[in-house]
């Protein structure tokens, strides 16, 4: 195990991520795949533990967002299936075929680049992006369709495994906009079939549409935000079939109190000055942990109570004002459960005017993680100990 050296920490229990994709994949028909979506290091949980927990509960196939992200999984021994999900350069491409990787192809400039570049000995492994209606990557008409498979022609060695879409506003209550980019798949996927091509593997839902949605026609879903047991949108919580568990835990200790008197300010810019004589005690994280100066003004759980945090967040302490005088390692929760609180990933995003998605992406990679598994430390990561 990697150790560190400092009193600030995230918790990660794989059992919650096991048991989340468990009970999802049990919501789901029997033929339908599961890909596990652990891209951006797992939404900031820990790619390869994430991962191997994944498929062990059920996934069949992961998802990331770049090369370089498949890549480190190849070369922690992960050998599932992985796919692509966003855009890799042409010049890459060998890469991709090295590491056994599914690339995804979402236009004909792409392909005609490519084709310069990669040798006819050499399969290419990828699934079709369509735009039904996100605006980002894939072709959108018949027309594009038609110009692509044309192309793909002179290319042989490139080898379609799957087609997909992804959906702008399934996690909204309004369906109007997720049943019309639905609809136009279903179309595109049957121009495609009409043209006696065979589409491969075909998936659509992602966390909110495959809760809300579970028995969509196509082939596979893929399980992103809803893995980690946080919901699609504050909107979804009344819709979700199931009880997700939350991963994700963010812990610190004491490290400085100190009694200060009325009329004391606290950090920079001297934005708060206490009123009366306060206990105020430092805490070892920072924005350079993530841990963003706009927590300001939002709370902390210690010896099982609320408690403020006062001034503005440094780079690498912030403070608190406790209720009365507590020891030097006293443990504080800033994500997470104690006694009978809780502060959840959605309370921290509100406060942040963002997403829960956003939370444990932005904690930085100096911050440690230990990993639990039935019940027990498995693991503990320190994203600087190659530094030593």
């Amino acid at each position: 195990m990697d150790a560190f050296y400092r009193e600030t920490w995230a918790e990660i229990n794989l059992d919650h991520i096991f048991c989340n994709v468990s009970t999802i994949k049990e919501t789901l028909p029997p033929t339908k795949q599961l890909i596990a979506v652990v891209k951006a290091n797992a939404y900031g949980h820990g790619d390869v533990q994430v991962a191997r927990t994944a498929l062990e509960a059920g996934a069949s196939m992961l998802a990331v967002a770049t090369l370089d992200e498949a890549i480190s999984l190849r070369k922690r021994d992960i050998e599932a299936p992985i796919i692509i999900l966003g855009a890799v350069p042409p010049q890459f491409v060998y890469l991709a075929i090295k590491y056994n990787i599914i690339l995804t192809v979402y236009s004909s400039e792409w392909l005609r680049t490519a084709q310069k570049v990669v040798p006819r000995t050499e399969a290419v492994q990828f699934h079709l992006k369509l735009d039904t209606g996100m605006g980002r990557l894939g072709l959108r008409t018949e027309e594009e369709i038609e110009e692509f498979f044309t192309l793909l022609q002179e290319t042989p060695h490139f080898k379609l495994t799957g087609v997909f879409t992804h959906f702008a506003t399934a996690d909204e209550l309004d369906q109007g906009y997720y049943e019309q980019q639905y609809h136009r798949f279903q179309k595109l996927i049957g121009y495609i079939k009409e043209k006696g091509i065979e589409p491969g593997l075909v998936h659509c839902g992602n966390s909110a549409s495959l809760l809300r949605f579970p028995n969509d026609e196509f082939d596979a879903v893929r399980l992103g935000i809803s893995m980690y047991g946080l919901t699609p949108s504050t909107e979804m919580k009344s819709l979700i079939p199931i009880q997700l568990k939350p991963a994700y835990s963010l812990h610190t200790k004491i490290v400085h109190v100190k009694k200060i008197e009325k009329g004391t300010s606290v950090s920079y810019g001297a934005t708060y000055t206490s009123e009366q004589e306060e206990w105020i005690a430092t805490l070892p994280i920072g924005y350079a942990d993530g841990w963003m100066r706009r927590m300001q003004n939002f709370y902390v759980l210690v010896d099982g109570q609320k408690s403020p945090i006062v001034g503005r967040v440094c780079m690498d302490q912030c403070m608190i004002k406790i209720p009365y005088e507590l020891p030097i390692g006293t443990q504080v929760t800033l994500i997470g459960k104690q006694e009978a609180e809780e502060i959840t990933m959605e309370q921290v995003a509100d406060h942040s005017n963002t997403i829960n998605y956003e939370i444990p992406c932005v904690i930085t990679n100096r911050m440690p993680k230990v990993f639990i598994r039935n019940g027990e430390q498995v693991e503990v990561y320190n994203g600087l100990s190659h530094l030593e």
